[in-house]
């Protein structure tokens, strides 16, 4: 980026924050201030240059770039927060100002004693030989116990590196790079020295046990915190735990979450009236955190102590919620019967025509999984009849599609086409485009599945009998057979009559006129040949 756009401000504060992560902090400060070379108001570049002069323990400088950056742009709180870290590694290091006491004794003796005692320091600094210069270069041997406490779990890490420090056949060979053992050892023990000092200087020991007393005493007044403290913190604390799980942070939510049970479990019932409940619900929370991050095992068990400690408590709200989790569970871990089974129990329990239209999709969602087609069709038709009561559009395009789904397992094929163009319409109500891509894909196969049936029922071959037209297939005993059969048979009925009625005209026409004239027979004759012509016609 920076190739085809030098020097552009927001590229060199992005890069910067990566050679700070790095620990290359000097490339970090070299593009902070490039950032700033054209305008010396850039916030972000004068907050990443405070960071990084922060980083590299100049916390006064820094604290001079934090208060620009925070005259600048007021209501950015990082600016704030740096200048409350940076005036805390400043006393951290030197003192509170309190601590120093000047006194005005009216003798201005002390201006002449400094002045000797500077040019004594001079005298001294020009004796200094080069084998002192090279031990003063040398950093201080730190006490290992400090030094394991600054450094932490990096410790053993230095410890390694030194222990290499000893192989000398090891430090005299080179790597591929033709980049000397010896020199990157040496450069890595001198970064951990680096960070030991910035860790000292920002919060020294003293200052870390200190800050542990300080611990220790507020945990013993939050053991006699007040009702209304404690409320306090239960609320805040169960907001930051929806915040977390709801931004994307479930790992964080589930600690926080485990935090606040192990706490509120340390306090009494007095301190706390409806522990229980809330201890459920801390567990569903964490249940809730598990489940984002895949923990189905863990989740489940989460699930499960939450409806336990709802029964127990007889917290008919917390049962319905904590079944409503386990449900869940066992559908995305593929167990289906025990899911339809939880979510059974739940329907009671289900207070809003939306909860129950959530409910019934998920069961036919289940029984749909299970081959179990009629069910499956029985409550998607009941969640649509919730989300028509609740007039919610997207819940009613989801029950649709479920009905849709099981008519097509069902091979109602007319039907499904019916519902899968409804649930198109919903799609393009909601502006829903995922859907209306699937749904459309969806009405093709079922189109030609539909065809497909069609020409084989053309194709299936009638077999009539003589008498009753009787049917040897039972795919023929169609609504469209039915009515063609009782056709036949009233038309075959109507003939019989007109013939019946004819031979009783002719037997009359003969007894009136006898055989006296044969043109008259020959007429006859005619008649008959002419009325069974337009019967075989018929």
């Amino acid at each position: 980026a920076l190739k085809l756009r030098a020097g552009d401000k927001h590229c060199l504060v992005a890069r910067s924050k990566c050679y700070l992560k790095l620990g290359d902090t000097e490339n970090s400060l070299k593009d902070a201030e490039a950032s700033l070379q054209n305008d010396k108001t850039f916030s972000k570049g004068l907050y990443q240059k405070a960071e990084t002069l922060y980083t590299m323990g100049d916390f006064e400088f820094a604290l001079v770039f934090y208060h620009r950056g925070y005259r600048l742009r007021p209501e950015l709180q990082k600016f704030r927060l740096g200048i409350e870290k940076s005036q805390e590694a400043i006393v951290n290091c030197i003192g509170s100002p309190s601590s120093v006491k000047l006194e005005n004794k009216e003798d201005l003796c002390f201006i002449s004693r400094q002045a000797e005692s500077k040019k004594a320091n001079q005298k001294l600094q020009n004796k200094v030989t080069m084998d002192q210069k090279w031990t003063r270069k040398q950093r201080p041997v730190r006490n290992p116990k400090i030094e394991r406490q600054l450094l932490g779990e990096l410790y053993a890490d230095k410890a390694y590196l030194e222990k290499l420090l000893k192989d000398e056949d090891l430090m005299e060979s080179s790597t591929k790079q033709g980049i000397k053992v010896a020199d990157l050892v040496l450069s890595g023990i001198s970064y951990l020295d680096t960070r030991s000092e910035f860790w000292q200087q920002q919060k020294p020991i003293y200052a870390r046990v200190r800050e542990r007393k300080l611990r220790q005493q507020r945990w013993i007044r939050d053991k006699k915190r007040k009702p209304a403290e404690v409320g306090r913190y239960i609320v805040k604390s169960m907001e930051d735990i929806d915040m977390l799980l709801t931004g994307d942070s479930p790992e964080e939510s589930c600690k926080k979450a485990e935090r606040v049970l192990k706490r509120i479990q340390g306090w009494s019932d007095d301190e706390v009236p409806n522990k229980n409940e809330l201890i459920g619900n801390l567990h569903s929370c964490i249940g809730n955190a598990q489940l984002e991050m895949g923990q189905m095992e863990a989740a489940l068990q989460s699930h499960k102590m939450d409806l336990e400690f709802a029964r127990q408590n007889d917290l008919r709200d917390a049962v319905s919620r904590a079944l409503g989790n386990v449900g869940r569970v066992y559908a995305r871990i593929g167990k289906f019967q025990q899911a339809i089974d939880t979510w059974e129990e739940k329907i009671p329990m289900a207070k809003s025509s939306l909860e129950k239209t959530w409910l019934f999709h998920e069961i036919g969602r289940c029984y749909l999984e299970l081959n179990e087609a009629g069910a499956a069709q029985n409550y998607g038709q009941k969640s649509l009849q919730s989300a028509d009561d609740e007039g919610d559009a997207e819940w009613q395009l989801h029950a649709t599609v479920l009905v849709a789904q099981a008519q097509v397992k069902l091979k109602d094929y007319r039907s499904a086409i019916m519902n899968f163009e409804k649930a198109l319409e919903k799609a393009k109500l909601i502006h829903n485009e995922a859907a209306q891509k699937a749904i459309i894909i969806a009405l093709d196969d079922v189109s030609k599945s539909f065809i497909e049936e069609l020409n084989k029922r053309r194709e299936e071959p009638t077999v009539y009998s003589l008498k009753g037209y009787d049917f040897s297939s039972e795919n023929t005993r169609d609504d469209d057979f039915e009515k063609f059969r009782e056709r036949e048979e009233s038309e075959e009925s109507a003939e019989n009559q007109d013939d019946e009625k004819q031979k009783e005209d002719a037997r009359n026409h003969k007894e009136e006129h006898g055989n006296s004239k044969e043109g008259g027979s020959e007429q006859e004759n005619k008649e008959k040949e002419s009325k069974g012509e337009e019967k075989r016609r018929d």
